[in-house]
């Protein structure tokens, strides 16, 4: 009895060894230690009244494109026009489609290939009945208490106005890039982008144009968010989610409600739904998550250190810890949501139709066949039409490289200005319109170099948008040495 006694305090001891030296072989990242961040003047009140003039224009995007008012877009370009003029008599400038705008900032080597800045003009509507629950009114614009107020002041009016600011104090200063700089607008983001956005990325590759790296809305830095973690989180994103709506129709015969039928259309659409969501799809770590967790494990305490540093042990563990949470559960699957529901005229009348609309979130590594055909075999009902509603649908998008150029660029800017922040690859849960780029670019990144709080993430399409004054003005610098660096 002795010896297996032995042999197995030897191997328990073997696996408890691989287990410590895994969760201490990589250290905590390194508090950065690199320069000083650059001191050049932003005038702070001028950056917060554009950003609030930019709010005041209501570019808003609805389901419906017969309800956009483009004249309001045009009001928007002037604005830019008169505000940026430096921009305007600098950049080469165009529009596609009508209100798509791309600018061309000539480089110096017409051989190094060209970057690519994005932030789009569109903002959501406001969610009827909600409008007086707004501290201050949502296209007003408000600059109060530390904050410029208002739709679009974080999506995405906020990047797009840093952008612009950095353009214009760079040539102001006689800088001059390296590297060609385009800068693209869309219009319709957030309804796909389809008109916009993909119409602009079309011409760029007629035209021949093939991005080193591009650069759009997505990751931030926060902080308080990811358990466990005191530092403030920079997390870039390397990919997103696919997007896909699929509309589901039930078909019943119709009548009088004194006289329902065993199943009518809205039960048998009912019985649908509540089917598809009691069969999620599979829980999984992408490598991106995998190598996210990896990188933070070492800010933690004693226990997630060592459940994290070990998940080719844990990570049915960590799976099951993290689709348990809302927050989380759409870093580990495709998920399932159903957004609209249609049926009925009148209480007593039983209507021979009942429509739904249900929207899917794709994780890297499904595809939007796979998630068509679970929806087919899970309803598995011939009295519902399933279709797909391709105006918004797209794959997830390819991983673009950590260790490529891009990547090392917003290095570099963290660093300098953000130089406790831990740095984690990560998956933008939403679509940009960066997604509409990646047959013209080697590598997509989606991050805004701007401080989130968890209070913050309910404010993005939500009451009370709101951005602070003195993030705008770190935002444009930031920005600034982005370009600079970049543009090399």
């Amino acid at each position: 009895m002795k010896t297996p006694l032995r042999a197995l305090a030897v191997i328990v001891l073997v696996a408890l060894g691989i287990l410590l030296f895994n969760a201490f072989r990589r250290s905590a990242a390194p508090r950065a230690s690199g320069p000083t961040p650059r001191t050049e003047a932003v005038d702070e009140n001028a950056v917060a009244e554009h950003l609030s003039a930019a709010i005041r224009f209501r570019t808003v995007s609805h389901q419906d494109p017969k309800e956009d008012d483009r004249t309001v877009f045009a009001a928007f370009r002037a604005f830019l026009e008169a505000t940026y003029p430096r921009v305007h008599a600098t950049l080469g400038h165009e529009l596609i489609n009508r209100d798509g705008l791309l600018y061309r900032w000539e480089g110096t080597d017409p051989s190094a290939p060209p970057l690519l800045f994005m932030a789009h003009q569109d903002v959501v509507p406001i969610e009827a009945g909600t409008e007086s629950k707004w501290t201050h009114g949502p296209f007003d614009g408000v600059i109060a208490d530390g904050f410029i107020w208002g739709r679009g002041s974080i999506d995405d009016k906020g990047s797009l106005i840093g952008l612009f600011e950095a353009f214009e104090s760079l040539i102001s200063e006689g800088f001059r890039p390296s590297r060609t700089i385009f800068f693209a607008s869309g219009f319709d983001e957030e309804v796909g982008g389809r008109e916009g956005a993909k119409k602009i990325s079309e011409e760029l590759a007629k035209r021949g144009v093939k991005f080193a790296w591009v650069l759009d809305e997505g990751g931030g830095i926060t902080q308080g968010i990811v358990p466990g973690v005191e530092r403030p989180v920079a997390q870039i994103a390397v990919s997103e989610k696919g997007y896909l709506s699929i509309e589901l129709v039930a078909h019943a015969e119709g009548g009088h409600s004194s006289m329902p039928p065993p199943q009518t259309a809205v039960g048998a659409l009912a019985a649908a739904i509540d089917r598809l969501q009691k069969h999620p799809f599979t829980a999984r770590l992408t490598p991106i998550l995998k190598q996210n967790l990896e990188t933070l494990a070492p800010e933690m305490s004693f226990f997630p250190r060592l459940v994290l540093s070990n998940l080719w042990l844990t990570s049915s563990f960590v799976v099951g810890g993290l689709e348990k949470r809302q927050e989380t559960n759409p870093m580990v699957r495709t998920t399932i949501a159903p957004t609209i529901l249609e049926a009925g005229v009148k209480e007593n009348v039983l209507p021979s139709t009942a429509r739904a609309v249900v929207n899917f979130r794709i994780l890297p590594g499904d595809s939007i066949s796979e998630v068509i055909g679970h929806v087919t075999s899970v309803i598995a009902d011939d009295t519902i039409t399933v279709t797909i509603l391709d105006r918004t649908l797209s794959e997830p998008a390819p991983a673009s490289s950590t260790a490529a150029p891009g990547f090392k660029t917003l290095e570099a800017m963290l660093h300098e200005f953000f130089p406790d922040a831990v740095i984690v690859p990560g998956v933008v849960n939403g679509a940009t319109d960066s997604r509409h780029f990646q047959p013209v670019a080697s590598d997509v990144y989606r991050f805004v170099p701007r401080m989130m709080l968890k209070t913050d993430l309910k404010r993005i399409h939500g009451t009370d948008e709101r951005v602070g004054v003195a993030d705008m003005s770190l935002e444009v610098r930031a920005y600034r040495k982005i370009v600079r660096d970049g543009a090399r």
